[in-house]
């Protein structure tokens, strides 16, 4: 089996679309194993714990700096020998450490066709909002492998969704999600688990 971890900062959607696929054996041979939450009380907890699988939170504003952050994560990943590290809504940036340490066993889910409306600062609703100022007919999700460069690693898929004239960056969001983003990620996570990415 090859264990799986789940990062996350917030509700857990994208979360929830791996627990689905791993219940329906859409993961191959992937297991989730552990989440992480760089907060307490989100949803992504009560998914994780709803589903069996071992929740933590390693809250970040309680480290001083971005090196023990990242020795606390790499030390629980190792406690539970995690092979795949999957960030879902994780709204931390990672450290060299755990970027050495799981180098392209990292892969990230980016509500864009990268490399539009990516990189610092663009996560969340904002990805979206610079979309429809932009004008964009066409936006979508993106799955990469991650490195040392803000969403700048390796695309492993991307899947487009139509922009329509009436969206807000909430509506958008959601198809986005719907559409492109909990269709990609369990789809990437197979391949690893195939050792179809390199």
């Amino acid at each position: 089996m090859i264990k799986i971890a789940v990062l996350v900062s917030g509700g857990g959607t994208n979360l929830q679309a791996l627990i689905d696929a791993w219940k329906e054996g859409r993961l191959a041979t992937g297991e989730l194993s552990l989440v992480i939450s760089s907060r307490f009380g989100v949803g992504a907890l009560e998914r994780a714990e709803k589903t069996g699988i071992k929740a933590i939170t390693i809250e970040k504003k309680k480290h001083t700096d971005l090196s023990t952050f990242d020795n606390a994560l790499v030390s629980a990943l190792a406690e539970h020998k995690i092979d795949l590290v999957v960030l879902a809504g994780f709204l931390s940036i990672l450290g060299s450490q755990v970027l050495q340490t799981y180098k392209n066993r990292i892969i990230n889910v980016h509500p864009s066709l990268i490399p539009s409306f990516c990189g610092k600062g663009f996560y969340g609703l904002r990805v979206h909002e610079e979309a429809l100022k932009y004008g964009v007919k066409v936006t979508g999700a993106t799955v990469h492998l991650v490195n040392d460069v803000i969403d700048g690693g390796k695309i492993i898929l991307q899947k487009a969704v139509d922009v329509l004239p009436d969206d807000t960056p909430e509506t958008l969001q959601q198809r986005v999600m719907r559409e492109a983003e909990w269709v990609l990620l369990p789809k990437a996570v197979a391949m690893f688990c195939k050792g179809e990415i390199t």
